[in-house]
Order: C-alpha cells, then structure tokens, then sequence
C-alpha cells in the first residue's frame, strides 16, 4: 500500500458462514443389538446409551442372562433398555424378536447387526456343518434381521442399519474360508441393501474392524506366535478394543453420518492399507 492509497474506514469485515457441526448424539431413538450380552456387542449397546439411545438387546437363550446384565448398566443411566431371546439363523426367531422389540419400543430407529460366529479351520478340514453354521449366523442372520427391521424402516421412511463386517471381508486371511466368505457376502450385502433402501431414506453401512480384543479371542492371542504375526500385521502396532468399533457405530447411527450410504468403514490400524 503507498501513500496515496485511500484506506477505508467505513468497510465491514465480514465473518465466514456458520456451519453447525452435526451431532454425534442419538437421543430420542431406539436401537436393537444383536449377540449384546458380551464383547462387541456389550460394548456397542452401551456406547449407543452413552450417546443417548435406548436399546434393545438379543442373545441367545442360554446366554439371555449377560444381554439382562447389560440391559441393568444401561437403566443406571437414565435409558431404557431390554432384552430378548434371537436364534438369528431362525428367520421365525427373529420375526418374534422383531416384533417384540415393536411392542416394547413402538419403533426401531437404528439396527446393528452384531451376532457374528468364526470356526478357525484349514480350508481341507472346514465340514459342512462348520460351512453351514458360520454363513448362517454371520450372513443369513444379517440379512433377514436386516429385513425384518427394514420393513418397519420403510413404512416410516427413516432409519440406520449398520452391519459388523471384518477387515477379512475385504482381504484373505488363512483358517477363515467360510468367515472370510460371509464377512465378503456381509460388505456386498449392506451395498444392495443400501441401493434398494435409499428411496426410503434408510442408511445401510457396515463397520470392518481387524482383530478384536474380547473375552472369546483372549486365547487366540494367548498363543504367542499368533499374537506376534497379528501385531506385525496392523500398522498402528495394537489390536483393536470394542469401544474402537463402538466408536464407528455411533458415528454412523448419528446425524453426522447422515450422507453417507453402502459404505464398509475399516477399524483396522491400517492392515488393509499395506
């Protein structure tokens, strides 16, 4: 500026747009969690209390008692929970549950489809009954829980489904022919899904996350062979913990995730990324 340049005393600074950050909360709504009563599924109902939801929580019979104790954290802080028996490979059981959970809540805002199953076995060992067992919890269970919800979803145009996938879904991993191919099925299924869906404003993601620390795979890591390859494996050098999934979920069962549809987002310290 020289000397000569007129300086205006009279011009208003203007101050850039406001944009409000969308909300990581999900208040007011409802959430149903499959295979809650331990692990990710624990971690996941209770992350989704802490974010304001009220959630209802399945598990299998014999296991009803940990989905109760979970139900019990959640009522301490101020939400309402419950539970309910689900053999997600009985379509007929998870029609009941469904509809129990309608009569308890009135509506299901948000779905995670968590019951998941792995039988660790070289591709010459894996028996029909493993194949069965596994594509039946992990894929067919997803996707008629995934339908019974979607139903009530679509009547009212609105809702969240997020399906537990695995970074094994997206890559190989020896020992887990029939896990890999469900998880593989579980990616490819919440795309459709999300195609068919999004006309009635349903969001239907999934959340891959690489090794979990949990109560039922502290024996795998209990091996120390494994445990070191695992860890060589994952960039970020740790496995993940449930609340690392959690996490994921809330974020895409809240408003902030709003546009995002037929996505698979990866929990898992960057394996994929090598």
């Amino acid at each position: 500026m020289t000397a000569s340049t007129p300086v205006s005393r009279s011009k208003k600074l203007t101050t850039p747009e406001q944009h409000v950050l969308p909300s990581l909360h999900v208040a007011g709504r409802t959430a149903l969690v499959t295979g809650a009563g331990s692990g990710l599924g624990r971690c996941i109902a209770l992350a989704l209390a802490e974010a304001g939801a009220d959630v209802a929580m399945t598990e299998l019979s014999n296991r009803i008692e940990n989905a109760q104790a979970v139900a019990a954290s959640i009522r301490s802080m101020g939400r309402k929970a419950f539970t309910v028996k689900l053999d997600v490979t009985s379509v007929k059981s998870i029609q009941r549950a469904v509809a129990r959970v309608l009569e308890q809540f009135s509506r299901i805002d948000i779905l995670v489809n968590n019951a998941g199953i792995n039988i660790p076995k070289q591709a010459l060992e894996v028996t029909e009954e493993d194949w069965d067992r596994v594509l039946d919890v992990n894929l067919k269970g997803v996707f008629f829980c995934a339908q019974a919800v979607g139903r009530e979803m679509v009547r009212r145009r609105s809702g969240k489904i997020i399906n537990i996938a695995s970074q094994n879904g997206v890559v190989g991993y020896h020992d887990r022919a029939a896990y890999c191919s469900s998880k593989a099925g579980v990616v490819n299924l919440t795309r459709v899904l999300a195609l068919e869906w999004a006309p009635h404003q349903i969001n239907v993601n999934a959340v891959a996350p690489t090794f979990v620390l949990t109560p039922l795979t502290e024996k795998m890591f209990a091996n120390p062979a494994f445990s070191r390859e695992i860890h060589r494996r994952i960039p970020l050098g740790r496995l993940a913990k449930p609340e690392d999934v959690a996490g994921a979920v809330v974020f895409l069962a809240s408003p902030a995730a709003d546009l995002i549809t037929g996505h698979t987002l990866l929990v898992d310290g960057g394996w994929t990324a090598i």
